[in-house]
């Protein structure tokens, strides 16, 4: 990256971290000319309190000030389309999605030949690692409904279905390539929404050791996140290594990912459980912003 391009980005980053929504853009001539944002209710930040249907259905749960938006803002780009939308997985980028108010079209629909900047957040859904969250909940902090169910004569569950995952993600990246060649891919890992070692029973209703391991199978999300960009050569944005200590356990104001209760004091209002808030989203934008600096 030339000298002012960093520049550029620098001072967006810049506005970013000091005002979070409220990005500062510099008045030099745009780095990108049309931006498209690509992925599942993470990529979205999905929100009950602050959804939109700017770009998609609202049934998307779309949030109104997702990292793709920040990012899209902070750098003044011209041409902005947002295909995010909760419970997307790797189908949904070359199909449509129903949802519970209208159908989001192939999120590749947004791809144009003249795209030159994509972010993409995909797999989380495809692995189920979101809906095995909710299956480790318990009532008994003893019990480890995850463990005990998915982890069979050593064999681990989920391990595999993360790993047949891989070629999913190759394909999507090849499928943006071929409908926008001169685009500058990004993509971007899962943050760490639950953490390693002990849970937060009963604030989040998951034994210690199903949390150990669902914030261990995260990682292995991650990694195989990063091999793939590795493979494939395109950038890898690790939003999660700086992400230690904002998991769904800690208190409002430091937490980036909500935990089952679905209320977010950022922003107050109803939450969806287990996802980022504004804190996190903002820490996604963040994330993209440096990783274009660099």
């Amino acid at each position: 990256m030339g000298g002012r391009v960093r520049a550029v980005v620098a001072c967006a980053a810049i506005g970013a971290a000091v005002s979070g929504v409220q990005v500062s853009a510099s008045s030099a001539a745009p780095l990108f000319g049309e931006y498209v944002a690509l992925g599942d209710s993470w990529a979205a930040d999905a929100s009950l309190s602050q959804p939109t249907d700017e770009f998609v259905p609202i049934g998307c749960a779309q949030s109104r000030a997702d990292y793709a938006k920040q990012v899209a803002a902070a750098l003044a780009i011209p041409v902005f389309r947002d295909a995010t939308c909760g419970g997307a997985t790797t189908a949904h980028m070359a199909s449509a999605q129903s949802t519970v108010s209208g159908v989001n079209a192939p999120q590749f629909d947004r791809l144009t030949a003249s795209t030159d900047l994509v972010t993409l957040e995909i797999g989380g859904n495809d692995a189920g690692l979101a809906t095995t969250v909710q299956r480790c909940l318990t009532a008994d902090p003893a019990v480890s409904p995850c463990l005990n169910t998915l982890v069979v004569d050593g064999v681990d569950r989920m391990s595999a279905s993360i790993a047949a995952v891989a070629p999913k993600v190759t394909a999507v990246i090849e499928g943006v390539r071929a409908r926008s060649p001169r685009a500058r891919i990004l993509l971007l890992d899962y943050f760490a929404g639950v953490g390693t070692g002990s849970g937060c029973f009963p604030a989040v209703p998951i034994s210690d050791a199903d949390a150990n391991w669902l914030g261990h199978k995260l990682i292995e999300l991650d990694a195989m996140l990063a091999r793939v960009a590795r493979t494939t050569g395109v950038e890898f944005v690790d939003s999660y290594a700086t992400s230690i200590g904002h998991d769904a356990c800690q208190a409002p104001g430091t937490r980036w990912v909500e935990g089952l209760i679905p209320f977010s004091s950022d922003p107050v209002g109803p939450a969806v459980p287990f996802h980022p808030n504004q804190l996190g989203a903002d820490h996604q934008a963040r994330s993209v912003i440096a990783a274009l600096a660099g």
